[in-house]
């Protein structure tokens, strides 16, 4: 290049590469800061999945055979870790207490994995990492699973064609505030149920539209997130089988195509139903859809949960409040042990971003997006009014809104993805909009997490290393830091994307042509 000359377009697009790079790195970082924001045993029900982590194989120093098939002798800690659930004035501070009895206390427990009801795998890995300190081996697994959601993010953002990455990019962005951001670097099988889910579904359609070594790396991670999914949930083993079924109606080869080149797409999409089935037929949550859950459940406040409907007038309170369930991956709903509120403004900003970006994909629609947009919808409809009425449960009873989650992500996948030669369009003011919405509901989330733990709800204030009674044990980086640090990465991670969110509205055809001429579509 001569003196005074401009950058060419390659230049720009180089540098705009090497910005898209920070995204994944401030990503992680974002989502560690999650990790920290919250005790050991924060998440729901971390006290069954933190001693089914530790009893996952034979061995564990704080796992021991107990009086019957269905019990175990375990560290105390395993059991009451959770010791602030169900009080948001009350800190974590008990944990102290806690902690000390790790490797002196032992009690007998039937609360965990014991009986298969969860599939094995998630423990077996997370097991891995369970080691003779609690506080280090859960933010070990804590980290770990950030770590995996944003590998296999950035793989798909390699492999995808290019006219994919906006389903991927934005896809992800509007359904993960609050509570994916909570639950996938945290201890609960569920973070592996979200992006598992998402991973097969978005790797499948590039199984499909794509040829050659890029074909067959998308291939082997649709099988991951199959078996991500289908072994930390039952449930979500059956939503695997729906992405796998989705991703088919919308990007499988229909026209001009033999059997036998047919056979050649369809064999691993035929394997990962068949993984996730044999993972949904043999753990226990495969009864839930025949007789509901059971056992009682608080009833979250504002909803009809003293049992008095049944029947018609059950079935009908529980679709009119089905809206309600949903946006509760988007804050209307606690975190934790649901005893976590956020303000209002948290799922509004999120809910609003999510039907702005939702409906900018509905304006690209076929008949084959729309077979299956219409499919994952009347499974969300369907799937919840069924199983809480059977079991004669009402909206606000034992289904939660992070079981649907990974459905939520799944439509939303589906909503984004453009037919050939369709663009997601958006100005960069309304870009821009988007991504403030998401950054605002982060930044105040972590916060009001943060502050629930670290004082109680009781106390307020923008600083939360004042009257702080409980923090992680020789953590460098105090409360206020961590949310500052969080807050930040989260936003230059969505500044980083900046570049590819815009390019959207340039999109050309990628590599799914060269697949689609070879099916001689």
């Amino acid at each position: 290049m001569t003196d005074g000359a401009k950058p060419g377009r390659a230049g720009a697009v180089t540098s705009r590469f090497r910005w898209g790079w920070l995204a994944p790195v401030l990503a992680f970082v974002a989502l560690a800061a999650w990790a920290f924001a919250s005790p050991i045993g924060a998440g729901p029900d971390d006290d069954y999945h933190l001693t089914s982590t530790w009893c996952a194989v034979s061995g564990s120093a704080q796992c021991e055979a107990g009086s019957s098939p269905t019990a175990r002798e375990v560290s105390e800690p395993l059991v009451d870790v959770a010791c602030y659930a169900y009080a948001p004035e009350k800190s974590a501070a008990c944990q102290y207490r806690v902690m000390d009895e790790w490797n002196h206390a032992t009690v007998e427990t039937g609360r965990g994995n014991f009986a298969a009801e969860y599939p094995p795998v998630y423990y077996a890995a997370m097991h891995v990492f369970a080691g003779a300190d609690l506080q280090v081996s859960a933010l070990a697994m804590r980290l770990i699973n950030a770590a995996l959601f944003v590998l296999l993010g950035t793989a798909l953002a390699l492999l995808l064609p290019l006219e994919r990455r906006p389903t991927l990019l934005w896809g992800w962005l509007v359904t993960l505030v609050p509570l994916g951001v909570f639950l996938i670097p945290s201890n609960n099988p569920s973070g592996w149920a979200i992006a598992g889910v998402g991973t097969t579904f978005l790797a499948l359609t590039g199984w499909y539209e794509t040829v050659g070594s890029r074909r067959w790396a998308l291939g082997a991670l649709a099988l991951v997130g199959a078996l991500m999914a289908g072994g930390a949930r039952g449930d979500a083993a059956v939503y695997a089988i729906g992405a796998v079924v989705t991703a088919t109606i919308i990007a499988a080869p229909w026209r001009g195509v033999s059997w036998r080149a047919w056979w050649h797409w369809a064999w691993l999409p035929a394997i990962g139903i068949l993984v996730s089935a044999v993972f949904f037929a043999t753990s226990g949550q495969s009864g839930v859809a025949e007789s509901g859950f059971s056992g009682g459940a608080a009833s979250i406040p504002g909803t009809h949960g003293d049992g008095a409907l049944s029947g018609f007038a059950l079935a009908a309170y529980n679709l009119l409040m089905l809206p309600f369930l949903w946006t509760g991956v988007f804050g209307t709903w606690a975190l934790g042990w649901l005893d976590t509120s956020l303000p209002a403004i948290v799922p509004w900003a999120s809910t609003a971003a999510f039907i702005v970006v939702a409906f900018a994909g509905v304006g690209r629609i076929n008949w084959r997006k729309a077979i299956a947009a219409t499919g994952v919808l009347l499974v969300l409809v369907i799937l919840p009014v069924w199983v809480l009425t059977r079991g004669g449960n009402s909206i606000g009873e034992n289904l939660q809104p992070r079981y649907l989650l990974p459905l939520i992500v799944l439509f939303a996948f589906v909503l984004l993805i453009m037919p050939a030669g369709g663009r997601l369009r958006f100005t960069r003011v309304q870009t821009f909009l988007v991504l403030a919405a998401l950054v605002l509901a982060n930044l105040v989330a972590l916060q009001v997490n943060i502050r629930r733990y670290v004082t109680g709800i009781d106390q307020q204030g923008l600083n939360l290393d004042a009257g702080a009674q409980w923090w992680w044990t020789g953590f460098p980086v105090g409360p206020t830091a961590l949310w500052v640090i969080g807050a930040l990465a989260f936003a230059g991670a969505l500044a980083a994307l900046w570049p590819e969110l815009r390019r959207t509205a340039e999109a050309r055809p990628g590599t799914s042509v060269p697949a689609r001429r070879e099916l001689g579509e």
